[in-house]
Parts: C-alpha cells; sequence; structure tokens
C-alpha cells in the first residue's frame, strides 16, 4: 500500500486518540443513540476536553490554531466507524468559521471558546419546509426594530437542531433582492420566542438530531448579525 502522505506524524498521532476516544465513548452507546434519535449530550463536552472540536480556531479563542487536516481526521474517523450521528463537523467546519470570519470581536469572545470545550452545541438554520435549502425562496424575515432583529418564520431538517444550544439563523432582511438580501444571525436557544420542534425520524442517520425550529418575534440585539446587512438596509 502507498503511504499517504498528506497527513504528518503529528496528525496520525491525534487520528490514534480520535479513534480510541470514539471507540470508548461512542461505539458502545450508538445502537441506542439510534434509538433515541440523538447523540448523548456530554460526548460534546468530553470531546472538547480530547481537542476534537473547532481544533482549527486560534488559540486566543480555545482552539489550537491547527491545520484542517485535524479537523479531516475527525471526519475520516467518526466515517470509519460508521458513527452517523455525530454532528461535529457541521459544529467544528461549518457553524465556528462563520462566527471567526463574520463575527464581531465581542461574538467571537463570546461564542467561540464555548464551541471548542463543547459548552455550546450549534447548528445552522437554512432549510426551510416550502423552500428547502433555496435561499432565494426563503421565507424567514429579519426586521430592524431600534436596536434589535426581529426574527419569525420556521425551518426544518435541521442537524444538531435538537440539542443546539446556539443557532445560525438564514433570514431575509432585503426580500426584494432574492438571495442577495439574506443575512446570517446568531440566535441562542431559551430566547423568548424560539421553540424546537419534534425530532425527525429518518430512513438512516437515525441518531444525527434532526428537528424542526420556529421563531415567532424573536429578538436578537443587532450585533448578533454575522457581516453585513443585506443591501438597503442599517447595519
Amino acid at each position: 500500500m502507498i503511504p499517504r502522505t498528506l497527513f504528518s506524524s503529528e496528525h496520525e498521532l491525534f487520528r490514534d486518540s480520535v479513534r480510541t476516544f470514539l471507540e470508548k465513548e461512542a461505539v458502545p452507546f450508538h445502537g441506542q443513540w439510534e434509538k433515541q434519535g440523538y447523540i448523548d449530550r456530554k460526548l460534546w463536552n468530553k470531546a472538547g476536553e480530547a481537542g476534537m472540536l473547532c481544533s482549527h480556531l486560534p488559540e486566543e479563542y480555545g482552539g489550537l490554531g491547527a491545520d484542517f487536516l485535524y479537523s479531516a481526521v475527525v471526519i475520516e474517523e467518526v466515517g470509519r466507524l460508521g458513527l452517523t450521528g455525530i454532528g461535529f463537523s457541521l459544529h467544528s467546519d461549518i457553524v465556528a468559521p462563520y462566527i471567526l470570519h463574520y463575527g464581531s470581536e465581542a461574538l467571537k469572545q463570546k461564542y467561540l471558546p464555548k464551541l471548542v470545550s463543547g459548552e455550546m452545541v450549534s447548528a445552522i438554520a437554512m432549510t426551510e419546509p416550502g423552500a428547502g435549502s433555496d435561499l432565494q425562496g426563503v421565507k424567514t424575515t429579519a426586521v430592524l426594530d431600534g436596536d434589535e432583529y426581529v426574527i419569525n418564520g420556521s425551518k426544518t431538517f435541521i442537524t444538531n437542531g435538537f440539542l443546539a444550544d446556539l443557532v445560525i439563523v438564514v433570514a431575509k432582511t432585503d426580500p426584494k433582492a432574492g438571495a442577495k438580501g439574506t443575512s446570517l444571525f446568531l440566535v441562542e436557544a431559551g430566547t423568548p420566542g424560539f421553540d424546537k420542534g419534534k425530532r425527525l425520524e429518518k430512513v438512516g442517520m437515525k441518531a444525527q438530531d434532526t428537528s424542526e425550529l420556529f421563531f415567532q418575534d424573536v429578538r436578537v440585539p443587532k450585533e448578533n448579525l454575522l457581516g453585513q446587512a443585506a443591501p438597503g438596509l442599517p447595519i
């Protein structure tokens, strides 16, 4: 077999630790997680302690400052063991980078260390019942009212949605601008008006918690906007 040269010896040492962790903390319980429809919440905390979450984030936010290959190792080992319920990659490699690249310094300091430690589980709420993942068809809205945005709408098939403590919500701030009128907002679980619906039963990936999310007059500070507001609206 030709050796894989993409990964260094450090990556392979990390792989060994990830594999050992998953074989001990996940494999014996995955069958039960498939029956209940979500993984054990404590697994997130243990994964954070093991350095498996958001390892690419800078050290100032609690990460290891590692390259993406460390994330690739986690993805490979989760897949190798058939642990379809574990949503670490979405949390580490999609949500965290959004905050790192588009969030204010205050948002980075507030949330990124908690994503690294597993204190917070994250999700991104894009897909809607009538629009799928077509951003031009998104109906959820965010209207600026003083120093807050008011969010109304619903989402479905949201990975990590049931356990999520922090959600990036995709909403229209300029409905006339199509996909370009779409903005992203950070919303914490427990915010008034933000409710989680039922966990969805699926043909496969049964241990992956996938749920509906509902937003009714949810108010978030305008500082929770990631990046710039859609065209024609104040920041």
